[in-house]
């Protein structure tokens, strides 16, 4: 049985542009996923809605962190 420690991502042992970048990256985080899609389902929330819902907080988080440069450079 292979035990992951799901508070630590292992870090990339590649470049973001080789061809298995992305495949480490989901065997890194497909842990991670499982076990917030299980303890959302046993807290009572439907795991396809639960599922849904990540795939569109993280879009959401990758927009919101595009600023403008005026806003990045004095915060506000």
């Amino acid at each position: 049985m292979n035990v992951m420690n799901l508070n630590v991502i292992p870090p990339p042992s590649r470049a973001a542009t080789d061809l298995n970048y992305e495949a480490d990256l989901k065997v890194a985080l497909d842990p991670i996923l499982v076990e917030l899609l299980d303890r959302a389902e046993a807290a009572g929330w439907d795991r396809r809605k639960a599922a849904y819902t990540v795939m569109f907080l993280a879009a959401r988080k990758l927009t919101d962190t595009k600023q403008s440069p005026e806003v990045a450079r004095t915060g506000s």
